[in-house]
């Protein structure tokens, strides 16, 4: 029997390179895994409309936690098993409160499941083109208009994990508050939403529990999911935080730490 049953795995700045490709050894590795009847889970921040980058140079797209566990998406029926947004409700109090609390805040939402992205005109976008899932409000309180599975928040006035942490200070556990880029970008979920809670109900449905999974991540917004997992593993390239929690750490995301790791671990 293999050690455990289900690899759960964060994309960027773990299972990709930094120039976004999936290398064919990683791909050899995660097929390998299928066949012993050890599937995948993709674990990430990123929305589904971001989904096919990747999917696009697997074989098989794999099913995905994503926007940091509130939504779970099978790819095969293009289908939202599950999706926990933040309410209009709860939306109008987080954002009046980050308004106050951060004077140059500039916001923006992930909305229908995470299939469109709404954002104020202060916002730096960084793509060309055009997206027509990908568009600025027409004012401030369309924002808050509809339920967002994700809030994010940006600064200029701050760094990356400070502003984490006012923002997490502010709201007072009337939401998730995490990061997981190298700028001041804060990304909001509902009360319990994380990452872990995410593959915790899809693993659930499936008969799995959390010693069943090793997990891996690099940046704050996968310390739940590491802290969950029966076993935990840091990319070589990780934030301070994500390695003094994981139980170990492999190489980084450009040598192919993921694959590396599950080399060794499965005995392939």
């Amino acid at each position: 029997m293999p050690p455990f049953r289900l690899v759960a795995s964060d994309i960027d700045g773990t299972l990709i390179r930094a120039d976004g490709t999936l290398s064919p050894r990683t791909i050899e590795v995660l097929d390998q895994l299928y066949s012993r009847g050890v599937p995948t889970v993709l674990v990430t921040g990123r929305p589904v409309r971001w989904l096919r980058q990747l999917y696009d140079q697997m074989a098989e797209p794999l099913p995905a936690v994503c926007a940091n566990g509130a939504v779970v998406y099978d790819p095969d029926t293009d289908e939202i098993l599950r999706a926990d947004p933040l309410s209009v409700e709860l939306l109008l109090d987080v954002t009046r409160q980050l308004r106050e609390a951060v004077p140059d805040v500039v916001l923006a939402v992930e909305v229908e499941d995470g299939r469109s992205f709404w954002y104020e005109e202060k916002w730096p976008l960084r793509w060309e083109g055009e997206h027509k899932r990908v568009r600025a409000l027409a004012s401030p309180e369309e924002l808050t208009s509809v339920p967002a599975v994700k809030l994010l928040a940006r600064s200029a006035g701050h760094g990356p994990d400070e502003f984490a942490a006012l923002v997490s200070r502010t709201l007072g556990g009337i939401a998730e508050a995490t990061h997981s880029s190298s700028s001041a970008l804060v990304e909001i979920s509902a009360a319990g939403v994380t990452k872990a809670a995410g593959l915790a109900w899809l693993c659930e449905r499936d008969g799995l529990a959390a010693g069943d999974v090793v997990a891996f991540g690099d940046m704050p917004n996968d310390l739940p999911l590491l802290s969950w997992a029966g076993r935990s593993v840091a990319m070589g390239n990780a934030h301070p935080a994500v390695r003094e929690v994981a139980d170990e750490v492999t190489l980084t995301n450009d040598e192919d730490g993921v694959a590396v790791y599950l080399e060794k671990l499965f005995d392939l």
